[in-house]
């Protein structure tokens, strides 16, 4: 019998945590956090790292409630991370402690989570075990993890595999099916294709936080070129040109450090969350940032780096800056706030290449750095970017390719998955092979 166990991520966006069982064996893929109530306890630009425990974070919704499997906590073999966002990594500090088990992850993820804990000063006892996007790994006479190599909005992410006698689970959080990225390879769609034919894959647990969207989600290649336009043909003579998109969007990050040395201009990145991210991926060899990019993680020398560049000529410089949510005690609040040693002059550029997270906090926070920003008379360019999610053409393509028994909905709330239920119910399936979860609760397959 297999058991699927929907601990976070399925009442919601974010907290995605799943544990997939066989007899005396489980797994657990993801531990992440809830940013919205994450960032309640922490600042990504802060100086001090801020560290709260497990309870204190449980109770806050901010990272995903464990306890829900108490009884089987000594069964983990192993926590499976299937990429580095927070949300799917972020509560591995926190939580993993709990399990005599290893954290089996791609080389970008597990050198993201090092830098995590080198940050928080945190020694855990798992060992972080690398293994390749493309590659197997046998954990038991029972079980082998294999993972299938996908596109998103980060690097190095996973479609996870958990191979058993009773068929295979896969777990598709996250993905977006991009033929042209900037970074990295395309989908393996040959090997989905196999798992499809060989028609073992018992379930399918799948991304829904664009299911409603009709059509399929454009290339990162779409993105590169929407910025290039606004960077390279917007007049930007004798003005601030500021960039803000997600820390962890390293492609994105490779396409404005090309464009910025066609501006000629010397590149700057503030913020911490940006360093970690940037350092990880320079750790494992992806990119080398560094040579040409000055990063400053730090308040204080943040504060010192912008004094700087208004004194010797703010249109020398393009600034890349944490903040793009319009988080509080961000780069870009505090820039906008006029509560660091720049300020905004009329005309100056602010380039958003990011959405705007679909919930009600991050919504008012991005009102009001707008607000905030819009009184200095500066040009706003909004949505510069293309998602790291699949919307319903890929949701097909993925199921028609895997072939799986059973679909079941994740990385979203019933509002959202309700609308991947009754896409998979036009690809033939029905109210016994679509399973729409809530945390806490446990399907037997």
């Amino acid at each position: 019998m297999l058991k699927i166990k929907a601990i976070g991520g399925y009442s919601e966006v974010g907290r995605n945590m799943t544990a997939i069982q066989y007899k005396d064996e489980v797994i657990i893929c993801d531990m992440g956090v809830h940013l919205e109530n994450f960032i309640n306890f922490k600042d990504d630009d802060d100086d001090d790292e801020k560290y709260f425990s497990a309870k204190d974070l449980i109770a806050a919704d901010a990272v995903p409630n464990d306890s829900v499997i108490n009884d089987i906590r000594n069964k983990v073999i192993a926590i499976i991370p299937s990429h580095g966002h927070l949300d799917h990594i972020g509560a591995i500090p926190y939580l993993a402690q709990k399990y005599d088990s290893p954290i089996i992850c791609t080389p970008y993820t597990a050198s993201v989570l090092k830098a995590i804990m080198k940050d928080k000063k945190i020694k855990m006892p798992n060992d972080i075990v690398i293994l390749e996007n493309n590659n197997k790994t046998k954990l038991s006479d029972s079980i082998t993890i294999e993972f299938v190599e996908m596109t998103h909005s980060i690097p190095d992410t996973a479609t996870v595999v958990v191979h058993t006698p009773e068929g295979q689970i896969v777990y598709a959080l996250d993905f977006k099916l991009d033929d042209t990225p900037v970074i990295g390879n395309k989908p393996n769609y040959a090997r989905l294709k196999e798992l499809g034919n060989n028609g073992n894959v018992k379930a399918l647990i799948i991304d829904s936080l664009y299911s409603h969207m009709p059509g399929h989600t454009p290339s990162e290649s779409v993105a590169r070129a929407m910025l290039k336009d606004v960077m390279l043909n917007t007049n930007s003579k004798g003005k601030a040109v500021i960039v803000t998109t997600f820390s962890s969007q390293i492609a994105r990050l490779k396409s404005i450090i090309e464009f910025g040395k066609q501006m000629n201009r010397k590149i700057v990145f503030l913020g911490r969350s940006l360093s970690k991210y940037v350092y990880a991926a320079e750790d494992i060899g992806l990119v080398n940032f560094s040579d040409t990019v000055e990063i400053v993680p730090y308040r204080k020398k943040i504060n010192k780096k912008l004094k700087q560049i208004d004194k010797i000529g703010r249109d020398k410089f393009l600034i890349v800056a944490t903040g793009h949510q319009g988080e509080p005690n961000s780069v870009m609040s505090r820039i906008a706030g006029n509560n660091l040693n720049f300020k905004l002059k009329q005309k100056d550029i602010i380039i958003f290449s990011c959405n705007v997270i679909p919930s009600p906090i991050n919504k008012l926070n991005r009102q009001a750095l707008e607000r905030s920003l819009m009184q200095s008379n500066v040009q706003i360019f909004r949505d510069v970017h293309q998602s790291g999610h699949g919307r319903q053409k890929d949701h097909k393509k993925l199921i028609r390719l895997l072939k799986p028994k059973h679909v079941i909905p994740g990385h979203a709330g019933p509002e959202r998955t309700i609308y991947l239920a009754r896409l998979a119910e036009k690809l033939g399936y029905d109210n016994k092979t679509v399973h729409v979860m809530e945390d806490s609760q446990t399907l037997e397959l």
